[in-house]
């Protein structure tokens, strides 16, 4: 029995990487029997005579796992928005902040492509991101020189598996390729017509960066809350935490309660007005949302 770490997921087979060699596994029938399906980045124990044939037998537990995309066992996220090209957005970015609280993973924001950004833009992105970092938030900003933010994000990767998410084309697959040429990872032009990028990773893998783990990974950008309940919604919000212990209801939503402290917080301006707006519109999205059977 050996034991080791799900380096990538492809065409129904596992890459596993023990003690510096990687065997290429598939996943016995037991998985799907019991419903379980191994992802990357899971601890498992397998069996193999050779590096091409191999079987998972058993996944160890998990600290954490992602449905998009599917990957375990992730330390920090990433979040990747880019000043310029596609414009500047909190309200993308706190769907991708609402995804990872949810999911107890700690968010690292970077801010890309700020050497795109005109002179009259820039303090709306530096007061958006003030905001952020008063929440307790690891904020970075990054030009297409990447250099100059270089030591500062090596130290964020040293040691940690890494999840790198963001709307496509800004900026995620040509970060890797600099921390990492030997990836490679193809990048895309943006479309002038949609003012996005195209998809240019077609799998989740790990793979070593700066010290640590990081997954390029295609799907984040389906950002639906089909998976958060209501209940949970203002927990993904930390700068509310700090206040809801003192609404005079346990289970304020925040919204119409009497005595709410978050909207009490919202009006002496101690919380962005526009992190309260998009929290009411996540919480009707969520309330709209079809019963799932």
């Amino acid at each position: 029995m050996l034991q080791g770490q799900i380096m990538k997921a492809l065409s129904g087979f596992y890459y596993v990487l023990s003690e510096d060699t990687l065997y290429q596994c598939r996943a016995r029938g037991l998985f799907r029997k019991n419903k379980q399906t191994p992802l990357v980045g899971d601890q498992v124990i397998f069996e193999a005579d050779n590096t091409t044939d191999g079987y998972i037998i058993e996944l160890l537990p998990r600290e954490n796992d992602l449905i998009r995309p599917p990957i375990a066992n992730v330390d920090q996220a990433l979040i990747a928005v880019s000043a310029k090209e596609p414009d500047f957005s909190t309200v993308l970015l706190d769907r991708f902040l609402v995804l990872v609280e949810a999911n107890r993973i700690k968010p690292v924001i970077l801010v890309t492509k700020m050497d795109l950004v005109a002179d009259s833009a820039l303090a709306d992105v530096q007061l958006s991101t003030d905001w952020y970092r008063k929440m307790g938030y690891d904020v970075h900003f990054l030009s297409k020189e990447w250099s100059a933010n270089l030591e500062q994000i090596q130290t964020v990767l040293q040691g940690k598996t890494s999840v790198i998410a963001g709307q496509s084309g800004v900026g995620k697959s040509s970060f890797l390729n600099y921390l990492n040429p030997d990836l490679a990872i193809k990048t895309a032009e943006i479309s002038n017509s949609l003012g996005r990028g195209k998809h240019t990773t077609r799998h989740v893998e790990l793979v070593e960066v700066a010290g640590g783990l990081v997954a390029d990974t295609p799907g984040f950008s389906s950002l639906e809350f089909d998976q958060l309940e209501l209940t949970s919604l203002p927990e993904c919000f930390p700068d509310f935490l700090e206040y809801s212990d003192n609404c005079k209801f346990r289970s304020c939503t925040h919204i119409k309660e009497p005595k709410c402290a978050v909207k009490q917080a919202l009006d002496k301006n101690e919380i962005a007005s526009f992190r309260y707006a998009h929290y009411l519109q996540f919480y009707q999205e969520i309330q709209l949302r079809k019963p799932r059977y």
